[in-house]
């Protein structure tokens, strides 16, 4: 009789124990639902479209990658092409000339003729005969192109350190060619008639013409000072320095003719 009280007393405390389990659980899951309430739910969908945005950047990147990929052999065929057309280039500018001939005045040539057999049979034994130009008259002086005469890398680089500085041989024969232009335009007053030359050109061609009639610059093309206005040669510091490196290399000589400084240009 005590064993089964006894029996009976150890299901029950196993009985009150499992409830004292289950209260517990219960506790734990009320206190997790408090923890992530319902509030959370829109942080989450945030989330989630972040990740879909990051996503689809990914996807983006892939493609681009790709694609520069696939342009990576084009590259290529156009950097070949474009090397095998340097090395043409410098080959070709190996045969060119350091100093461009001048523009030479074709007015009043008149090309050779070659006189023809009338017999075709005939040519075998028959030179060809060519028939000389008549004399061409003289040209006045002046009324030829001004030269050109480009300095050469080899020149530029002969001078000292100290007459050279920073100047390059582009901006040397830059000048050279604006030189050009100002004596073209002088020289086009000094030949023009007077009739031509209108209110505002008449006192300049006039000076221009007693200064063409000086020894020093007779028969030469020359521009003045106050003509250097551009627009690769400008009379600063560069210009100065370009104007000494000439003088030195005898490609222009200087005149002090009434109160202008005359800049005269040589030719080779």
């Amino acid at each position: 009789m005590e064993g089964k009280k006894e029996c009976a007393g150890a299901s029950l405390d196993s009985i009150i124990s499992g409830f004292n389990t289950r209260i517990s659980e219960l506790q734990q899951l009320v206190i997790a639902r408090n923890m992530y309430p319902t509030s959370s739910l829109p942080d989450l969908s945030a989330i989630d479209s972040l990740v879909k945005a990051m996503e689809l950047q990914v996807h983006q990147i892939k493609d681009r990658l790709r694609e520069e990929k696939e342009a990576i052999p084009k590259a290529k065929k156009l950097i070949e092409a474009s090397l095998q057309q340097q090395r043409k280039l410098q080959m070709m500018s190996a045969y060119v000339p350091s100093n461009p001939p001048e523009r030479i005045s074709t007015n009043n040539h008149e090309p050779r003729t070659i006189v023809q057999p009338e017999n075709k049979q005939d040519i075998p034994f028959i030179s060809l005969n060519y028939e000389e130009p008549p004399a061409l008259p003289k040209e006045k002086k002046g009324r030829g192109p001004p030269p050109l005469w480009y300095i050469t890398a080899d020149e530029l680089n002969s001078l000292s350190s100290y007459m050279k500085g920073r100047l390059t041989l582009e901006k040397v024969n830059a000048a050279i060619s604006d030189m050009a232009t100002y004596a073209e335009a002088n020289s086009q007053l000094v030949t023009a008639p007077r009739k031509k030359l209108t209110e505002a050109t008449l006192d300049r061609a006039m000076e221009l013409r007693d200064i063409a009639g000086t020894d020093a610059v007779k028969g030469k093309h020359f521009f003045l000072e106050t003509d250097i206005k551009g627009p690769s040669f400008k009379l600063d510091n560069t210009g100065k320095a370009i104007l000494t490196v000439l003088r030195h290399l005898g490609r222009i000589t200087e005149s002090r003719i009434g109160h202008h400084r005359v800049i005269v240009l040589l030719k080779p």
